[in-house]
């Protein structure tokens, strides 16, 4: 079913033409795939209710259609059926901790909107081991999850550095988590922002260490199906106008000074000026919507992963272009 999926939106066939936003206004909710509980990314409390730096890139785009970060609905999905819940239209946009690459786009009919976070694969492993570089690794035991980027990555550096493994690939990341802490491998590996989130949940945090070597580029964001330009469109601005708030110095707390500000760049972010939001099938204030319900992207990142989050994940290549990082986004213009 999936291949054939695919194939209608290669082939450019019905539902490919298919407009993803009005069947979005229609049902009333946006449908929006994420993890399976990665904190800081996406967590769900004793309410069920359901928070993250992933979370609220789903409730901002759900904001710019309606004006409204609730409606939207949350599938948690593992890492072996993200991409069918989409391909298959279970879900409209999948904001989930998946690597953009090129197979992923050629060969399974979908696109990613933009890079919302840059991170790498790297690797936890017990402080008693008195390790301190991965060119130590060798002859470990690595466990890793099954259906990711991080399987080949692992198998390309050991390789590249000519170092034996034994790898123990695994469902799901608490499978994987779980059969670290029960030792049985001595090494585990992932995205580094996970590797933060996972330590956490082990029985002594503190015991753990994750090493400085980052062994590959993991360019995570939102991903929707090819053969709908409006919805892509519309995903993948509403992510840049989050990153454009920040660099203009629009936040939350101050987008009702932005709608009466006498800047050109911050006017035509907000909607006070062109037709930005009608373009993409919106109202004008689309992004002062989305910023309005969930801040910029600096305030989601602080707020889930950084320095007010329990992970306090560095900024790093996550900071804006004019702060030493590389996060940049086009102009609204």
């Amino acid at each position: 079913m999936a291949a054939l999926l695919v194939a209608a939106f290669v082939a450019g066939g019905p539902m490919a033409r298919a407009q993803t936003l009005a069947a979005v206004k229609e049902r009333g909710v946006l449908k929006c795939g994420i993890g399976q509980g990665l904190l800081g990314f996406s967590s769900r409390d004793g309410q069920n209710n359901w928070s993250g730096f992933d979370v609220d890139i789903c409730r901002a785009v759900a904001a710019a259609i309606f004006g409204d970060p609730g409606k939207v609905t949350f599938m948690s999905l593992d890492a072996g059926s993200r991409f069918s819940a989409l391909q298959s239209g279970e879900i409209d946009m999948l904001s989930r901790n998946s690597t953009w690459t090129m197979s992923r786009e050629t060969s399974l009919g979908l696109l990613f909107a933009g890079v919302a976070y840059y991170d790498g694969q790297g690797f936890l492993l017990r402080r008693e081991a008195g390790i301190d570089t991965a060119l130590q690794l060798g002859g470990k035991t690595v466990c890793t999850q099954k259906g990711t980027t991080t399987e080949l990555n692992l198998s390309d550096y050991f390789r590249a550095n000519d170092m034996p493994v034994t790898v123990l690939a695994l469902g799901t990341a608490d499978e994987t988590r779980a059969a670290y802490e029960q030792r049985k491998c001595d090494v585990l590996t992932s995205d580094v922002s996970q590797l933060y989130a996972e330590r956490l949940k082990l029985a002594a945090p503190d015991g753990h260490v994750i090493l400085p070597e980052v062994i590959s580029k993991e360019p995570l964001g939102p991903v929707v199906r090819q053969g709908d330009d409006q919805w892509f469109n519309l995903v993948k601005w509403t992510l840049y106008a989050l990153i454009n708030a920040e660099e203009l110095g629009v936040k939350s707390t101050t987008i009702d000074d932005a709608l009466k500000s006498s800047s050109p760049g911050i006017r035509r972010l907000v909607g006070s000026e062109d037709e930005f939001g009608r373009q993409l099938g919106l109202g004008q204030d689309w992004a002062a919507r989305a910023v309005r319900a969930v801040g910029n992207y600096g305030e989601i990142f602080e707020r889930n992963v950084g320095t007010q989050s329990r992970l306090s994940i560095p900024r790093g290549l996550n900071a804006l272009w004019t702060r030493g990082g590389i996060l940049y986004a086009p102009p609204v213009r």
